[in-house]
């Protein structure tokens, strides 16, 4: 079982910036592939970024140039560095773990642009 702990949401104006956090309980941490996803009203949830063990990157279109994902393995966390925001990022954003075919999710926080 794995838990993570995501933190670093609020309400920020557009154009602003926030850096979400994903604290993960195990040690084994870095042989997950580490996702964020989000959630908007009345949307489904989506893919926003992942992160391989080795460090291999992708994201979707619509926050690349403007989100980066990272992982300290040592730290057993990872971040989502979110610049340049959009009213439309406004979700609530799930970081996930997944390794072997099971996924842990964690309880979502909110990010909220507005002017």
């Amino acid at each position: 079982q794995v838990q993570l702990v995501e933190s670093g949401g609020g309400l920020v104006q557009p154009g602003g910036s926030l850096r979400l956090s994903c604290a993960a309980s195990r040690s084994i941490f870095s042989m997950y592939l580490m996702g964020w996803y989000r959630q908007a009203p009345g949307k489904q949830r989506e893919l926003v970024a992942r992160i391989t063990p080795g460090g291999e990157t992708n994201y979707a279109d619509s926050v690349k140039g403007r989100f980066t994902i990272s992982r300290d393995n040592a730290k057993l966390t990872n971040y989502l560095q979110m610049n340049s925001l959009k009213l439309e990022d406004t979700a609530v954003y799930y970081c996930n773990a997944g390794l072997a075919g099971l996924s842990y999710w964690g309880q979502g926080t909110q990010v909220t642009v507005s002017s």
